[in-house]
């Protein structure tokens, strides 16, 4: 019984991290809320540290009080302000040609590795699995921002409520698919490499192809600094240090006890 409200209470802990993300998506910028998404490795950590009596070393501890301190200097110098905050601006943001074309990069690419690349090399190489995941994150988090912005003015009676409502059931449609093909080869590279060095690479490989499709779609970098810029891309790289030493090294036993421990050198 223990163990069933233990897993119980972790699902009701994601399920409502979701939900804060996608709240989240339609109050500040894309490039804030897509790293700080890493928060869940270690506060889930630490949850199953203490709920599940999963151990957590030294390196997973450290690892804990980098993300968090990475996090702390991305929300320091994100962008204070949306550059997107309705539906009219979102579909011209949605037509224009930069983004257009990006796509259709992002499709051709996604086809290749779906249909011709994954079958022969992914079970053997991790970062193909990775990145059609990553790739399809292009998709997901801009399809969420977006549905976010068209359903302010579903409810409107207004004349552009009811292009707001198609806009949504199109974002839905492709949310929907995005995240169903994802889920597929997610599976199929947890079947063929360690969750954990999955975890790591997948987290840094997917939010760097999502702060991409995110600056040519809402160019959220058009008003930062180089200054706020360097802090972004130091806290990003803190952060990602962290959720590699979380993951990748949960497994290595080493404790603070073990500096004590005096060096036996052999001739």
């Amino acid at each position: 019984t223990k163990g069933f409200k233990d897993l119980f209470l972790l699902h009701f802990t994601v399920a409502l991290g979701q939900i804060g993300n996608f709240l989240a998506y339609t109050a500040v910028p894309t490039v804030l809320v897509t790293p700080l998404g890493a928060l869940g490795v270690p506060f889930g950590s630490i949850l199953a540290s203490y709920l599940l009596k999963e151990k957590l070393n030294i390196l997973g501890k450290l690892g804990c009080l980098l993300s968090c301190a990475g996090s702390v200097v991305l929300i320091i110098h994100s962008p204070k302000s949306e550059s997107v905050t309705t539906q009219a601006e979102l579909e011209e943001k949605l037509t224009n040609p930069v983004f257009v074309g990006y796509l259709c990069i992002v499709l051709l690419m996604l086809l290749l590795l779906i249909f011709w690349i994954a079958p022969a090399h992914g079970p053997t190489n991790i970062m193909v699995y990775i990145s059609i995941c990553s790739l399809l994150g292009s998709f997901t988090v801009p399809s969420t921002k977006g549905i976010g912005l068209a359903a302010q003015d579903i409810f409107h009676n207004n004349p552009s409520s009811q292009r707001a409502l198609y806009l949504c059931l199109v974002l839905l449609a492709v949310l929907g698919c995005s995240i169903i093909i994802q889920f597929r080869y997610i599976n199929k590279a947890l079947e063929c490499f360690d969750s954990s060095v999955f975890g790591a690479i997948y987290y840094v490989v997917f939010t760097t192809l999502v702060l991409l499709a995110s600056a040519i779609l809402f160019r959220e970098w058009s008003n930062v600094g180089v200054v706020d810029f360097l802090g972004m891309a130091c806290g990003f790289t803190t952060v990602s240090i962290g959720i590699v030493l979380i993951q990748v090294f949960k497994e290595f036993n080493f404790n603070i006890g073990d500096l004590n421990k005096p060096n036996m050198k052999t001739d």
